[in-house]
Parts: structure tokens; C-alpha cells; sequence
């Protein structure tokens, strides 16, 4: 049985079963990639749902595990060399296992590279762009009397989209097959238009390709469990 003790996040959340890999995280659409992801490649995972809302990601137990106090993380009890293997950052974590299981990320250098492309654009600006837009339509910014800061994060958000609906042109997901870009960013345009109810600031309603993507990706078994893991109390 691995031994987990020297990571003081299991303090907190013990580890029923050490052996498999342990996920930290809150089905928001940052948390949802890896979720989707250890469903998807079928790995054993024990998943321990961390209250944003409660600050829980701010304690020492936490931050040594995650600096950036930010969810999600993992450990994983069989990284390389057969020893234990913390990792944040969900872009990491989804390159990480893609490789780990050789799923979801092309072996050919160049298509991998290309994936890991669109996973960073999904990183660098969809998630920042469509989180802040968030924020100031319907969190605490929305009662901002000044509305130009929502409107130039939607008008970014609405580019960005534009971006994405010429890439899935003519085909089904961002690459040629399903892979980690599809899932980095499957749960922040569903977010955008679902829970941020921000479909007609950026003028949802005018695309075709993306729509058309993301009832494809939703479609998807393992995208159905994963936006739901870990179940909320």
C-alpha cells in the first residue's frame, strides 16, 4: 500500500485507498477537466471535493500541496519512477495523464504539439476571459454601475469564441480526434452559456460550429459523470 502520509493534504482528506490516484478538486470548469479526464481514460481515482466557498483551499494542509491555493490537484501514488507524484495546474494535470495512459494526446510530435496549443489557448484565455465576464455579469460585479468592464470582457469572450468556431470548421472536435483540448475546454463554454447565463452578451446564438462541439462533447458518457465529480454535499 503507498504510503501518502508525507502530503499533509491527507491529514484533512485521508486517502481510503492510497493505491489509486487522488484527486482535490470542485466541479467548476477548471475542476471538471480532470474529472472528465480520469473518466475518460477509465484510471482508478478517489475523488475529495474541496469547499471553495469555505476557504478550504487556503489552509497549510492545502497550499502544500497547491501554493496557488487554487483547485484542482492530484496526487498520484504511481508516478514516475513508481514514486508519488503531486501535481496542480489542470493543464499540467491533463498533459500529465494523457501521457501517463497514452489517451487524448497524439504521439505524432507535431499533433501533439498542436494540441497542447489549443489546451494553452484554453488556459491563457478562454478560462480568464469567461471567468471575468463571470464575474462582473453575474457575481458581485454585476452590481457595478459601470458596465464597461463586463462589456470588454464580453466582447473579448465573444472573439474568443469566434476563434474557436473557425477552428471546428469542418470538423467534429478542435483536433482531428477527441483529445485534451475538447475537454480543457468543453466545461467553460457550457459555464459561459449555462451558469453564467451569458449566451446573448456574446451572441451565442449567431455560432454553428460550437454549439454543434459542445452538445457532441456533452454527449459523452464519461463527460456526463465527470461534470459531476466530486459529488457536492
Amino acid at each position: 500500500m503507498a504510503d501518502l502520509s508525507g502530503f499533509p493534504i491527507t491529514k484533512l482528506w485521508p486517502a481510503a485507498d492510497p493505491d489509486v490516484i487522488q484527486l482535490y478538486s470542485l466541479p467548476t470548469p477548471n475542476g471538471v477537466k480532470v474529472s472528465i479526464m480520469l473518466e475518460e481514460t477509465g484510471l482508478a481515482y478517489e475523488p475529495h471535493l474541496i469547499d471553495i466557498t469555505k476557504n478550504e483551499t487556503w489552509g497549510p494542509e492545502y497550499l502544500a500541496l497547491n501554493p496557488n491555493g487554487k483547485i484542482p490537484a492530484i496526487i498520484d501514488p504511481n508516478g514516475p519512477g513508481d514514486k508519488p507524484l503531486a501535481l496542480f495546474e489542470s493543464g499540467a494535470i491533463l498533459i500529465y495523464l494523457a501521457e501517463k495512459t497514452g489517451k487524448f494526446l497524439s504521439a505524432d510530435p507535431a499533433q501533439r504539439y498542436e494540441t497542447i496549443q489549443w489546451v494553452m489557448f484554453q488556459m491563457a484565455a478562454i478560462g480568464p476571459m469567461f471567468g471575468q465576464l463571470g464575474f462582473f455579469h453575474k457575481f458581485a460585479g454585476a452590481a457595478y454601475e459601470d458596465k464597461r468592464p463586463r462589456d470588454r470582457y464580453a466582447a473579448e469572450s465573444k472573439r474568443l469564441l469566434g476563434v474557436l468556431e473557425g477552428r471546428l470548421d469542418g470538423r467534429d472536435w478542435i483536433m482531428d480526434d477527441y483529445s485534451i483540448a475538447d475537454i480543457a475546454t468543453l466545461g467553460w463554454v457550457r459555464n459561459l452559456i449555462g451558469f453564467y447565463g451569458a449566451g446573448e452578451l456574446v451572441d451565442y446564438a449567431s455560432l454553428g460550429n460550437v454549439p454543434a462541439w459542445l452538445e457532441r462533447g456533452l454527449a459523452r458518457p464519461a463527460v456526463q459523470r465527470g461534470l459531476e465529480i466530486p459529488a457536492r454535499g
